[in-house]
C-alpha cells in the first residue's frame, strides 16, 4: 500500500519541517496513488509553506490499538511526561466504528499520531471519520487533530474549548515544542472546532449511537464525555486517571462533584485518560475520588492551621504518594489549585 505525503515547514529558509500525510490518497500501488493526487490535488493547510511533494510513498507506521468491545478500540499511551523518545505519546486514544461511519476521541499530541490513528483506523474499515470528538483541550489530546480533520471529519467539543485552547496555544506549543521537538508540531493550528457542544448531543455513526456530554468546571472548564451505548463503553478523558497522578486544571469540588454525578451514568467500562486502557465502571473512579477527598482535606487542614502556601504544598496529599506515578510532578500543582480555591471559598 501507498500513502501520499508533502513536506512542510513554518518557514521555507530554515525550517522546522516534517513530512505530512495526505490522507485518503491511500492505494494498492505508487502508480495509482499519483493518480489520485492528478484526478484530485490536494489541499494543504493555510500558513505551512511546502517544500516538496505532492509524492506517493510506502505506507507508514500506525499507532496500536487494541479491541475493547466489538467496533470499540483504545490506544494505549504512556505513563510518563512528553519526552524525544515518546514523541509526547502520552493519552489515550479512542474510535468507534459504526455501520456508516467512524468516530476518533481524543487525537494525541502531534499530527503523526493523528497521522498513526488514520492509518490505525484504514486497517479495520474503509468507512469515513466522519467526526473527531475532543475530551478536552490539553495538549496531548488535540494537537493530532489536523490530519484527521483534513480528511474531512467533523471537529466536535466542549462549547468552552476553542476559547480556552486559543487562549493557551501559543504557550503549549511552546512547552510542548521543547520537550519532544518542534518539528513534530509543525502543522498544529488552530483546532477547526464545528459542533460545540454546552449540555448533551448525540452522534449517529449508522446503528451505533455516541452520547456526549458537556461538564461544568472540574478537571478543566471544558470537560467533554462520550458513551458509546451499545458496547457501554464510557470515554471520560482526563475526567478520570489511573495510575497516573491527576492533574487539577479547573476546580477541586467541581471535580468530585462531577465524578458523583458520573457515577449515574449506565456503563460497564470506561476508558480513562491516562492509565488503564479499561476499568470497571464506577469502580474504575475509586482510586481518584480518595486522592481528591484526600487533596480536599489536607488542604482545609492546612488552611484551618494558618499555613502558608509553599508549606503546605510540600505535606498536602502525601499520603498518597505510594499510589500514583508521576506524583511529584503533578501533586504539588494540585495542591497549589487546591489551596487557592479553598483559601477563598
Amino acid at each position: 500500500m501507498f500513502e501520499a505525503f508533502v513536506t512542510v515547514c513554518l518557514t521555507l529558509s530554515d525550517g522546522p519541517c516534517r513530512d505530512q500525510l495526505l490522507p485518503g490518497y491511500e492505494a494498492a500501488t505508487e502508480v495509482l496513488c499519483q493518480e489520485m493526487l492528478t484526478a484530485k490535488p490536494p489541499d494543504v493547510a493555510e500558513g505551512l509553506m511546502v517544500r516538496e511533494g505532492p509524492v506517493c510513498r510506502p505506507v507508514g507506521d500506525s499507532l496500536t490499538f487494541h479491541e475493547i468491545a466489538p467496533g470499540v478500540f483504545v490506544h494505549l499511551g504512556q505513563i510518563a511526561e512528553p519526552d524525544r523518545t515518546n514523541r509526547g505519546d502520552t493519552s489515550n486514544i479512542g474510535f468507534v466504528i459504526g455501520a456508516d461511519s467512524v468516530a476518533v476521541i481524543d487525537t494525541g499530541s502531534a499530527p503523526w499520531m493523528g497521522e498513526g490513528i488514520w492509518r490505525a483506523i484504514r486497517a479495520q474499515t474503509d468507512k469515513p471519520v466522519s467526526h473527531v470528538i475532543l475530551t478536552h483541550m490539553h495538549p496531548d489530546h488535540v494537537f493530532g487533530t489536523a490530519p484527521l480533520a483534513a480528511s474531512g471529519a467533523r471537529v466536535v467539543s466542549h462549547a468552552g474549548l476553542t476559547r480556552a485552547l486559543v487562549d493557551r496555544m501559543g504557550n503549549y506549543i511552546e512547552s510542548l515544542g521543547t520537550l519532544i521537538g518542534s518539528e513534530e508540531l509543525v502543522g498544529v493550528g488552530p483546532v477547526p472546532v464545528e459542533l460545540a457542544v454546552d449540555s448533551t448531543h448525540q452522534i449517529d455513526l449508522g446503528g451505533r449511537m455516541l452520547e456526549l456530554r458537556a461538564w461544568p468546571t472540574a478537571h478543566t472548564g471544558n470537560d467533554l464525555t462520550v458513551l458509546d451505548r451499545g458496547s457501554g463503553t464510557l470515554f471520560a478523558g482526563d475526567l478520570v486517571f489511573h495510575r497516573h497522578t491527576p492533574a487539577l486544571d479547573g476546580k477541586l469540588l467541581g471535580w468530585q462533584a462531577v465524578l458523583t454525578d458520573m457515577a449515574e451514568i449506565e456503563a460497564k467500562q470506561v476508558v480513562p485518560g491516562h492509565g488503564g486502557p479499561v476499568l470497571d465502571w464506577p469502580g474504575g473512579a475509586a482510586d481518584q475520588q480518595r486522592y481528591l477527598d484526600v487533596l480536599e482535606q489536607d488542604t482545609r487542614k492546612a488552611i484551618d492551621a494558618g499555613a502558608r502556601l509553599g508549606d503546605a504544598v510540600e505535606v498536602i496529599a502525601e499520603g498518597e504518594a505510594e499510589h500514583w506515578e508521576l506524583f511529584e510532578a503533578y501533586n504539588p500543582r494540585n495542591a497549589t489549585v487546591a489551596f487557592t480555591e479553598l483559601e477563598w471559598e
